[in-house]
């Protein structure tokens, strides 16, 4: 698909919408975005209206808006509505899918190096429990996963492979669908974390091949947080029982039957954050009428513009590996802790974070890094705010070195 080029991209339009672009330079959008004015007033106006007229009678009164969402999120992800789940973040939509799983000793599950440290535990967790084995496939040249190791590890004794799309602690992209092709040849369950990468590209589940996909709202789809959605496919379905079940994502049939929900939402539970479910289809529907390729291409050129300038500036590594980059930018600066880093960003306005080695342990272990300061990009960013951003942190080097 060609690209428009980014003169074409609204910027203006962008940050009108951006109230929180006036206060400060965001430059933690893999944390969370900062939400448009749309999806703020959604998720106001639903409060208000519960505070108004009651929870439930709210909730009746906005079912429409309420049910946008899934048709909003099966459009982001190409897949059916009855395949999507709303639950309250991406870690419980990927605990609820993985703890639906049933293995037994010599079950081996397979890995990346650059997995996310809360996936990592509940491997570690089932290890303790079921006596499964982790295998962590090594990287290749660039950093992610290699697709030669991971064909070569495959045998009748693989249960699941589990990756992470965009790392947590740098910019690269994981071969995703290349991933799936081997998952589909091999008929092994593949479960994709797309939390850091739905909201800053396109991200086609069909394409991809995976099996259960799981994603969050507050981070570059720049939705409320408390949100997050589980995509399952259809065919996966029959074989995932939910590690709990209440009223809605089961019936009670008689005093000793129970039918489980036949649809993705079987993986719900009943109470919900009506109001943040509707800002979550609000800002999902946002970052369609700006359209996923477009605002892959923007950040993508902001994040480039970031690293090239970042490596210019003395005493600073910029610290991203993959063949193929995304929004998250990473670096070290020599003698200064990344955490004194942020300390005096924030001071000057500006927001970042800090990736630490027990978020990503693997990775950062074998790469011999501790902590990681990340500047993560999005569209409503500018050049300006780039060049900004690298001048405050020279003073900082220049001040504190």
């Amino acid at each position: 698909m060609k690209l428009k080029s980014p003169t074409t991209f609204d910027i203006e339009r962008a940050r009108d919408d951006t109230p929180g672009v006036i206060e400060k330079l965001h430059f933690n959008n893999a944390g969370a975005s900062l939400m448009p004015r749309q999806v703020l007033d959604a998720v106001v106006s639903h409060l208000t209206l519960e505070a108004q007229i009651g929870g439930y009678e709210a909730a009746e009164k906005s079912k429409l808006s309420v049910e946008r969402v899934y048709d909003a999120v099966a459009t982001l992800l190409n897949c059916q509505r009855d395949e999507v789940a709303i639950v309250e973040n991406a870690t419980r939509a990927w605990d609820m899918a993985f703890y639906a799983m049933r293995f037994k000793p010599g079950d081996r599950i397979l890995t990346a190096v650059s997995e996310y440290a809360s996936n990592y535990i509940a491997f570690l967790q089932v290890k303790k429990s079921a006596d499964v084995i982790i295998d962590v496939i090594a990287n290749d040249q660039w950093g992610q996963i290699d697709l030669e190791a991971l064909k070569q590890a495959i045998d009748e004794s693989v249960k699941l492979i589990a990756i992470t799309h965009v790392p947590t602690n740098g910019g690269l992209i994981n071969p995703a669908a290349e991933v799936g092709q081997i998952a589909r040849s091999a008929g092994i369950p593949y479960l994709l974390d797309a939390c850091q990468s739905v909201g800053q590209m396109t991200i086609d589940v069909q394409e991809i091949g995976c099996d259960i996909l799981t994603g969050t709202g507050r981070k570059f789809i720049r939705g409320p947080r408390g949100t997050g959605f589980l995509y399952v496919k259809n065919s996966a379905l029959a074989n995932l029982e939910p590690p709990f079940l209440d009223l809605h994502a089961a019936e009670w049939m008689g005093r000793d039957q129970y039918i489980v929900r036949q649809d993705a939402r079987r993986f719900e539970n009943w109470e919900t954050n009506y109001a943040g479910k509707i800002g979550l289809g609000t800002a999902v529907d946002y970052a369609l009428q700006w359209g996923l390729p477009n605002i892959e291409e923007r950040v993508v050129m902001l994040a480039n513009k970031l690293r090239e300038i970042l490596m210019t500036v003395p005493g600073v590594v910029v610290r991203d590996q993959g063949q193929k980059k995304c929004g998250i930018v990473t670096f070290t600066a020599d003698a200064l802790a990344a955490t004194l880093i942020q300390e005096q960003l924030a001071l000057k306005d500006i927001n970042v974070s800090v990736s630490k080695v027990a978020y990503s342990r693997l990775d950062m272990e074998a790469r011999k890094l501790n902590n990681l300061v990340r500047a993560s990009v999005h569209y409503y960013n500018t050049e300006q705010e780039i060049e900004r951003f690298c001048v405050e942190l020279q003073r900082i080097i220049k001040v504190n070195g």
